[in-house]
């Protein structure tokens, strides 16, 4: 369960974008083979060109996912009304 001082709760990613949820793997996302991705943090559009490497770690590796990646404050912080913009599927 998310705790309210989860980036992803205090940016309204849960709860607007995606329900609560409990995280069942661990997984890294990085751009450009430099820069990790973490809950939180803004990325500039130049750091983000490229497609990202996504490292899924979990005891079961005949389990599939989907990553679906938003933008969750498109197009800004103040006025987010396209918050589900999609980027990469």
């Amino acid at each position: 369960m998310a705790r309210m001082s989860d980036p992803l709760v205090i940016g309204r990613v849960v709860g607007d974008v995606v329900d609560n949820f409990s995280p069942c793997v661990e997984m890294s996302v990085t751009y450009n083979s430099s820069k990790q991705v973490y809950n939180g943090h803004e990325l500039f559009p130049s750091s983000v060109t490229a497609k990202p490497k996504v490292d899924v770690r979990g005891s079961d590796m005949r389990s599939f996912f989907t990553l679906i990646m938003t933008d969750p404050d498109v197009p800004g912080p103040s006025d987010p009304y396209l918050r589900e913009h999609l980027h990469c599927l």
